[in-house]
Parts: C-alpha cells; sequence; structure tokens
C-alpha cells in the first residue's frame, strides 16, 4: 500500500486536482456543474474555508482554497464534496469489484494532488494555471471563453 504524505498547515492556502475515475469521454462535471456547485457551497456552510480561484472541467477540477487559522483539515471537505455530489447523482457508472465490495461509487479517482502555496508568486502562477487550463486542454481559445472558471471574477476586478 503507497504511503501518502499530506502537508497539514492551520490557515494553509493549498491547489488541488481532483479527477473522475473514467476521464475519456466524461462530461459529468459540467453536465453536473450546479449540482457540484451546491455541493462546495453546503460544504462551506459546514466546514467553512475560502475558494480563491477554480476552473471545471469536464473530467477535472482544479481549485486554490484558503484555510481558517485554526484549520487545516482540506481532506474532510474534499471527502464530503465528493460524496455529497456522488449521492446526487444516477448510478450509472461502471464499477470494479473491489469498489462494488466496498459499497463505493466509481465517479472519483480515489486519491487526489494537492500541493500548500508557498509564497506569493506561487499563488499567482497556480491562479493563472487554473485560468489557461481550458486553453491548455483545447476546450477554448481563450481563458475567458470558458464559462466554469473563476477567471470572470479576476477579469471584473480589474
Amino acid at each position: 500500500m503507497s504511503n501518502y504524505h499530506r502537508m497539514w498547515a492551520p490557515g494553509g492556502t493549498y491547489f488541488f486536482t481532483i479527477n473522475l475515475l473514467e476521464r475519456n469521454n466524461n462530461d459529468l462535471l459540467v453536465r453536473h456543474i450546479r449540482l457540484l456547485r451546491e455541493c462546495v457551497e453546503k460544504e462551506k456552510r459546514r466546514r467553512p474555508f475560502k475558494i480563491i480561484a477554480w476552473v471545471i472541467l469536464p473530467e477535472h477540477m482544479h481549485w486554490l482554497w484558503k484555510l481558517p487559522e485554526d484549520d487545516c483539515d482540506f481532506a474532510t471537505r474534499w471527502r464530503r464534496i465528493k460524496t455529497d455530489f456522488s449521492l446526487g447523482i444516477p448510478k450509472i457508472e461502471r464499477l470494479s469489484t473491489v469498489r462494488a465490495k466496498r459499497g463505493e461509487r466509481g465517479v472519483w479517482q480515489r486519491r487526489y494532488w494537492e500541493h500548500q502555496i508557498r509564497d506569493e508568486n506561487d499563488l499567482l502562477a497556480h491562479i493563472a494555471y487554473i485560468h489557461l487550463n481550458p486553453v491548455k486542454h483545447g476546450y477554448v481559445q481563450e481563458a475567458s471563453d470558458w464559462p466554469y472558471s473563476s477567471f470572470h471574477h479576476y477579469k471584473n476586478m480589474t
């Protein structure tokens, strides 16, 4: 079994990449964007955190979060968001024997990638990465053309 080490820093700022289990030809996240947004807002009410930047692509998403000063538990937040989302969609995914035995859904990859932001330059680089991701993946020519992103919020701030 792999030994994953996560960085736990109360009040930390983190970049996350969250993937669907089946990424090929899967538009689940944008097809159910309203539900995903509701799940995130529900978790923010349960366990507050600040969203700095985000982008939702059809089969994966990137987020930048700032946690409260006395809190480092992003794992519970992600588990609840992923669970709430999974419970809100129809059960049509293919299940492996292992997932079926465990009573799991086949919606999300079990793991996700996180990076603790080190400084202002690191933060700005990750905000740019998030906003340019739809362009990188060929969904749009300009970041402003992608509707599922905080790019529009940043654009309106200038």
